[in-house]
């Protein structure tokens, strides 16, 4: 079995101590096979922000953690026009890696991050046609046994912002993104972004996205909140089978919240019930509709009543 941490929006320069050491404390807790962060380590890309977050991280490696981290929209600078269009990464690179799709191969997992921060989209994402070659060909080099694991900020699709209509925006070539992810068989697709923890299966929302299961961590050390508490994900892998569990911050520590094991049934993830995951609302009129929905439910009615 591969343990994974799943962190996101960090957004050092925006965060409490607080949650910063009870992360470190968890992790360290947990003893994890591999850190993931799906991006904005920083609030607004300031020196003094990635040097909190390169000292976080250190602080992480020089306890044994392994880490793979990719960049997030706030991780480009934002008033900063300049360097924001010329050198928009450069601090990223200089204080937390290098390489922008980092890749680590574990004994059971293959993990590829994949950097869809740009100056252009501001608060949204993009993935190129280049990246998604990128994506093919490394995949193309490992062992096809091993459970094949996608990083990146920004959702694929659109999902609900908050508990009302908003939607955060899908990517640009999204679509053909998650072809490629059902041609490769990646396992799994962890995004953050909408400061929401959530689970769903990519083939709900794009046709012939296989077999991705398509998780979203909430926020980890963030003052900015989104409807839910500041959170984590503690992820436990095995052959055709996921285990999720929310670590979320409570009575000032993190405690295991929400747990459920997912297993591979085909093409698609089924829960512990045995029932299909669902499927994320795409549009307003569809998350309007589950709102009705649920009210009604809640109130023991069809909404026709």
């Amino acid at each position: 079995m591969a343990r994974l941490i799943h962190l996101s929006d960090l957004h050092f320069g925006a965060h409490d101590d607080k949650l910063v050491a009870a992360v470190e404390q968890r992790i360290d807790e947990d003893k994890p096979d591999l850190v993931v962060i799906s991006g904005d380590l920083t609030q607004r890309a300031r020196t003094e922000e990635f040097q909190q977050a390169c000292d976080f991280l250190a602080r992480l490696k020089d306890k044994g953690h392994e880490v793979l981290a990719v960049p997030g929209n706030h991780d480009i600078p934002l008033y900063d026009v300049l360097r924001r269009f010329l050198s928009p990464l450069n601090r990223y690179k200089r204080y937390i890696d290098d390489t922008l799709c980092p890749m680590i191969d574990l004994a059971d997992v293959t993990v590829l991050g994949i950097n869809t921060a740009r100056s252009l989209t501001f608060k949204d994402g993009h993935i190129s046609h280049e990246q998604i070659d990128y994506i093919r060909d490394s995949f193309g080099n490992t062992d096809p046994g091993k459970t094949r694991l996608v990083v990146m900020h920004h959702p694929l699709f659109a999902l609900p912002v908050g508990d009302g209509p908003e939607l955060a925006a899908a990517m640009d070539d999204s679509d053909r993104a998650l072809e490629v992810l059902a041609e490769l068989g990646v396992d799994l697709l962890l995004a953050g972004h909408n400061h929401r923890a959530s689970v769903t299966h990519a083939d709900d929302h794009v046709r012939g996205a296989g077999t991705t299961l398509v998780v979203q961590a909430g926020t980890a050390t963030s003052t900015r909140l989104r409807d839910q508490e500041q959170s984590f994900n503690r992820i436990e892998i095995m052959p055709g089978e996921v285990r999720i569990t929310i670590q979320r911050w409570l009575d000032g520590g993190f405690a295991s919240g929400d747990s459920e094991a997912f297993h591979r049934d085909g093409e698609h993830w089924r829960n512990e019930r045995g029932d299909k995951v669902e499927k994320a609302p795409e549009t307003k009129s569809e998350v309007a509709e589950a709102e009705v929905e649920a009210e009604a439910a809640a109130d023991g009615k069809t909404p026709a009543q």
